[in-house]
């Protein structure tokens, strides 16, 4: 299997919706490297990105579920860095 290095970055306009983020990085802890989140007070929005390894459907999925939420914009960047894991 096919695992890709990618970075998602979230942005929360809905504070309604910051439990629902949460709920599906915790689903996807296990791929996770890292996550930075940085609240910006002064517009009243959360920025989070969060570094991952996974298999490119992995990371599809998580990207669609957190950008499916009530005021959540989500994109990834993939890189070009590719490893084969059984």
């Amino acid at each position: 299997m096919e695992s890709r290095v990618a970075v998602v970055a979230i942005i929360v306009e809905e504070r309604n919706s910051v439990d629902g983020v949460n709920a599906i990085l915790h689903e996807y802890g296990t791929y996770i490297i890292g996550r930075m989140g940085i609240p910006y007070r002064d517009k009243g929005i959360n920025l989070i990105s969060v570094a991952i390894d996974a298999p490119q459907d992995i990371i599809n999925a998580l990207s669609g579920k957190v950008g499916r939420l009530k005021g959540v914009s989500a994109k990834t960047v993939l890189s070009h860095v590719v490893s084969h894991q059984e």
